[in-house]
């Protein structure tokens, strides 16, 4: 199977989804655990995506750098900083971290 041939079945695959997500009854999707479970999926499903991305490299944990900037995220976003700030200031302290070695 080609790269494209999987690109295009995979898009296929997501379309199908977003598609039979018009055709739930909207007495369903208005229920208030229904919305909150969705809320929290999409929280819990982000958090793992940063998570896996932070702190592993191929197929081990590793804690460097990227960790140290995460923390400095999450505390400039605490504070309600700009988001171009807070990526700026992770992106230094990741910088200046791997420059002086870590």
């Amino acid at each position: 199977m080609t790269l494209i041939l999987a690109v295009l079945i995979a898009s296929a695959a997501v379309y199908s989804w977003k598609f039979f997500g018009f055709l739930v009854p909207e007495r369903f999707l208005e229920k208030p655990a229904v919305s909150r479970i969705a809320a929290l999926l999409t929280v819990a499903l982000l958090s793992a995506l940063m998570a896996t991305q932070a702190l592993t490299k191929g197929s081990e944990i590793v804690l460097d750098a990227r960790i140290a900037s995460m923390v400095v995220s999450a505390v400039l976003l605490k504070f309600k900083a700009p988001f171009l700030v807070v990526v700026a200031a992770a992106a230094a302290t990741a910088a200046l971290l791997r420059l002086f070695g870590f």
